[in-house]
């Protein structure tokens, strides 16, 4: 989190903000559009978010693309989200790779189709030394399933039990090198934590708006920044004056 001077900022801007985009759907039906036209206009959104995060001055941003429990969906849904993340990388890499955009995935791969998996790994590759923002895209990520894998990994590599810390189990996780989100922003007004980050985000800032992610714009993403730039973060501690005048 860093503070800023700037009249037109939050005076404290969080170093990684992480976004459950929800939404998309009910943004569609209400239109009388079919529910993927509700996630291409997501995904033109998020071209606006990722220009307000670097103005801003956002070091990280990480967006909850497609869940573990989203195989559950249409055949048709499933199928659409996945044209439309390979057509995102397809059009979008470039321009990103242009504004210093590093992407990084969150999740696994091996259930994508293996035309796809390569597209996702090289766009990864290609975005690796950028640092203006780090985009996370976790797609086919689930928080349950990322302590499972972790864990895995750690039995493989011969971990023993009293080595086992917080800050270990942290370098086993697909977020491994990022710091804890400061602030997660849900869309949709939906109050579940969807089974995201749910290691990372013990100490985050929570952000919940009826704003559909489709209209969430520059201007509502301000108002999250404000709201956070108000909150009194402790991580479970409490301030001193609290205890000033008792004994112990």
């Amino acid at each position: 989190m860093s503070k800023t001077s700037h009249p037109n900022l939050p005076k404290q801007i969080p170093q990684h903000v992480a976004i459950i985009m929800d939404g998309n759907g009910r943004w569609a039906l209400k239109r009388g559009l079919p529910r993927l036209a509700g996630h291409k206009a997501g995904t033109e959104n998020l071209r606006r978010i990722i220009k307000a995060c670097v103005e801003f001055g956002v070091g990280y941003l990480t967006i909850y693309a497609f869940s573990t429990e989203n195989w559950g969906r249409p055949h048709e849904e499933v199928n659409g989200l996945m044209r439309i993340l390979e057509d995102v990388i397809d059009k979008e890499l470039s321009e990103l790779n242009e504004q210093g955009v590093q992407i990084r995935h969150l999740g696994r791969l091996d259930q994508l189709a293996p035309a796809l998996q390569e597209k996702v790994m090289d766009a990864v590759h290609t975005t690796q030394h950028n640092s203006k923002l780090v985009l996370n895209v976790a797609f086919n990520y689930g928080g349950r399933d990322e302590i499972v894998h972790g864990i895995q990994q750690m039995l493989k590599d011969g971990v023993s039990p009293e080595s086992v810390t917080p800050e270990l189990v942290s370098k086993y996780l697909y977020t491994a090198g990022v710091p804890d989100p400061d602030l997660i922003i849900r869309t949709s007004g939906e109050l579940r934590i969807s089974n995201f980050l749910i290691w990372q985000a013990a100490y985050s800032e929570w952000y919940v708006t009826p704003t559909y992610w489709p209209d969430f714009n520059k201007e509502e993403f301000r108002k999250a920044l404000d709201e956070f730039s108000n909150r009194d973060r402790r991580y479970g501690k409490v301030d001193a004056p609290e205890y000033e005048g008792t004994h112990v």
